[in-house]
């Protein structure tokens, strides 16, 4: 009772001081729509956030934990320049019994951008969450290296193969905690705010008010390009013996599963401030529109931010 009445005083001095106020950071799984996690980062640091605790799901241990090893900037550049051929020759198909795709590729990739580094090594505290199948339970890796937690937290079932962790075969800790929020409980900080990346679907209508903004116009070139990609995508799946329709439904199965779990963590264990990214805002592996993902996780930080300063200095008018 005490922790919630001192966060709420934190949360009431939000408009009021200039100094810094220290944060618990809990970022959901999402998939691509978690690239919105680094804008919501530049946001908090640009409005005198201090991040003293990152704890993390899938996606949101990757940024996590590229923001704690105090990589995040040239893990944004890299993530900003992929494309719809780079994620294909990223995902190292395996067409295993436990996982389309081994992961090792992507992983290495990652490891040269953020380097190898133990989590007890880094300036704040961080924690990944697991999955353990086999016991049913939740694992908190907060120690030993880095890259491995974010590869066990990481992997999504029937996509990547389960990745052994000190002799457990764990997969993506989405699986259990969409939005891991417990981990925070004891940190000594003014607020937890939490980004949940399956936030309610937004219409049509307001996607395209959101991206109405112009864009550059497009070379013929480009064009070009741009059809023979999709033409070779589309070619490559065709011809391939496999059926990969079971794996699209599987991952659409698996967001509604996290999607209502995460709504039960909140409900249950809620966060001072809560920043929703709608569930609709991008499929799971379109990591090609990086840039629009970061810009939206910049908006609704901004937007979620400002609504509850302004709630906070309405509460302090009435009393």
């Amino acid at each position: 009772m005490f922790r919630l009445t001192a966060k709420k005083e934190a949360l009431r001095e939000i408009m009021v001081k200039t100094n810094k106020k220290t944060i618990s950071l809990v970022l959901g799984s999402g998939g691509a729509r978690g690239l919105a996690h680094v804008g919501v980062i530049h946001w908090l640091e640009e409005n005198d956030f201090e991040i003293r605790s990152i704890a993390g799901a899938s996606i949101g241990a990757l940024v996590g934990g590229a923001y704690a090893a105090g990589k995040l900037g040239e893990y944004e550049q890299w993530a900003r320049s992929l494309t719809k051929v780079d994620m294909v020759t990223l995902l190292d198909l395996s067409w295993e019994k436990s996982g389309l795709v081994r992961g090792d590729k992507l992983i290495n990739t990652l490891i040269s951008l953020v380097g190898e580094q133990l989590i007890e090594d880094l300036p704040i505290s961080y924690t990944a969450v697991a999955t353990d199948l086999k016991g049913q339970k939740e694992v908190w890796i907060k120690s030993g290296c880095l890259f491995d937690a974010i590869r066990a937290s990481l992997s999504i079932p029937l996509l990547f193969k389960p990745f052994k962790y000190k002799g457990v075969d764990l997969v993506d800790g989405a699986v259990l905690n969409p939005v891991p929020i417990a981990p925070t409980f004891g940190d000594e900080t003014d607020l937890t705010i939490a980004v949940n990346l399956g936030g309610h679907a937004e219409s049509p209508e307001q996607q395209s008010a959101v991206n109405s903004a112009p864009e550059p116009p497009s070379s013929s070139f480009q064009e070009k390009i741009s059809r023979f990609i999709n033409h070779l995508q589309q070619s490559v799946t065709s011809s391939n013996s496999r059926d990969w329709g079971p794996y699209d439904i599987a991952m659409q199965a698996f967001e509604a599963m996290q999607s209502a779990i995460a709504r039960q963590k909140l409900a249950a264990y809620p966060p001072d401030i809560v920043i929703e990214i709608p569930r609709n805002a991008c499929r799971a592996l379109e990591f090609d529109r990086a840039s629009e993902m970061i810009a939206l996780g910049y908006r609704k930080a901004k937007e979620r931010l400002s609504q509850a300063a302004v709630q906070k200095l309405n509460n302090e008018r009435q009393q």
